[in-house]
């Protein structure tokens, strides 16, 4: 008996083959795993766009200081803020960042949403 590696469709399988000569003889029948089932590939990833506003005069577009994560939003459309108060949280590099309202107004739009990855500049919060 002598033992070949097949290979058919992207499987492989082992056989054992018996050589004959003039004895004639019927070999034993040969065992063979049955074929993988072919594994359908995943479906890539649902990328999410991101909304890119225009802001009218008087507006301002705070973004992202860098990419990161966004882990909670803390304010609410039409919410006054004050210099400085604290707009959302970004998760970077494992840390949370908190972004803060650049100047007074009042949140005219909340471009971003919790759980979404954002990069350097993207827009988060519009204040007027």
């Amino acid at each position: 008996m002598r033992k070949f590696l097949i290979n058919v469709n992207g499987n492989s399988y082992e056989v054992e083959v018996e050589e004959i000569g003039n004895n004639i003889q019927r070999p034993a029948p040969v065992q063979t795993t049955p074929p993988a089932p072919v594994k359908e590939p995943t479906p890539a990833p649902k990328v999410e766009e991101k909304k890119e506003i225009e802001v009218s005069a008087g507006q301002e577009i705070v973004a992202a200081p860098m990419p990161g994560n966004i882990w909670k939003i803390l304010v609410a459309e039409g919410q006054e803020v004050k210099e400085g108060d604290n707009l959302l949280i970004l998760e970077a590099m494992k840390m949370e960042n908190e972004i803060l309202a650049p100047r007074d107004g009042k949140v005219a739009s909340i471009v971003t949403k919790e759980g979404l990855a954002v990069n350097t500049g993207d827009q988060l919060v519009i204040i007027e």
